[in-house]
């Protein structure tokens, strides 16, 4: 059957069918993978064969299957993932180490406060939140179904005490309030190459989350300039970036009158995030846009 399953979603053009194959039986039969091999002659009920042939038939259609399992890991933990949300990817772990890096060291009293700008499932900001008990976050998402999917993942974690979930767009919920760090993944691909993604993203991932505008920046541009009046004195914005966004990020971080800037470079070697860092002085930035 895993065979099968493989062969199958290979000839559907589907790269890395050897492992889907792996997770859509194990999901099915209630295994792990390596329980796949170990017990490679169990015979399967025609219930079992069923469930299977469901889950493939779902990714033969390119349904991700992250949203097939209901959940993705990251960070090392596992949470809710569905069609109301962006699969968390790999290169958004260098963002939560960008924004662990950039808030103050823990000291008793202090509660340092986090911004997660376009929350989505919620795993930035809940990350944030378990890597360091001592921060409280306030996650905002312009869905209400997705702001949704971060408050399941909330309860899934138990911390309802420390993050907070606000609907609306940017910094409209949070006005008047200052934060040691603000971070998000914003959307980012231009609108004209949208469709032309994996079939597994352009049909089934949320546009709202993925469409960036004409050129990417569309929601870059507001989440940069805007920021300072939402840092605190030495504050840090931390920024995921497409693949080639880095000078346009610079510039907007200059414009918004960051006393540093730099962009952090992923596995890949792609400057794939901003971190701009106020002066201790505060000085305000540019307006917004």
């Amino acid at each position: 059957m895993l065979a099968w399953t493989a062969r199958n979603l290979a000839q559907r053009g589907i790269e890395g069918a050897r492992l889907d194959a792996e997770l859509l039986l194990g999901h099915a039969l209630g295994l792990r993978r390596i329980d796949l091999y170990v017990r490679h002659d169990q015979p399967l009920t025609d219930p079992e064969l069923a469930r299977v042939r469901a889950l493939v038939e779902r990714r033969r259609r390119f349904e991700p299957v992250a949203y097939i399992l209901g959940e993705r890991e990251f960070y090392g933990r596992t949470f809710h993932v569905d069609a109301r949300v962006l699969i968390p990817r790999p290169e958004t772990e260098g963002v939560v180490d960008e924004a662990l890096r950039a808030l103050p060291p823990p000291a008793e009293g202090v509660s340092p406060r986090v911004l997660d700008v376009g929350s989505g499932s919620g795993v930035i900001a809940l990350t944030v939140a378990l890597e360091r008990p001592d921060v409280t976050v306030v996650a905002v998402e312009l869905s209400p179904a997705a702001a949704e999917v971060t408050r399941m993942n909330l309860a899934r974690w138990k911390i309802e005490d420390r993050v907070e979930v606000r609907e609306g767009s940017l910094y409209k919920p949070t006005q008047g309030e200052r934060f040691a760090v603000i971070v998000s993944n914003p959307p980012y691909i231009p609108t004209a190459e949208v469709d032309g993604l994996m079939p597994d993203v352009s049909r089934h991932e949320p546009r709202l989350a993925l469409d960036g505008g004409e050129d990417g920046t569309t929601v870059l541009g507001p989440l940069v300039l805007g920021a300072p009046r939402h840092l605190s004195p030495g504050g840090a914005l931390v920024v995921e970036l497409g693949w080639d966004q880095a000078a346009r990020a610079r510039d907007l971080a200059a414009r918004a009158g960051f006393g540093s800037i730099a962009v952090e470079r992923d596995t890949a070697k792609i400057e794939r995030v901003l971190v701009a860092v106020l002066s201790p002085t505060g000085e305000p930035g540019a307006e917004p846009l």
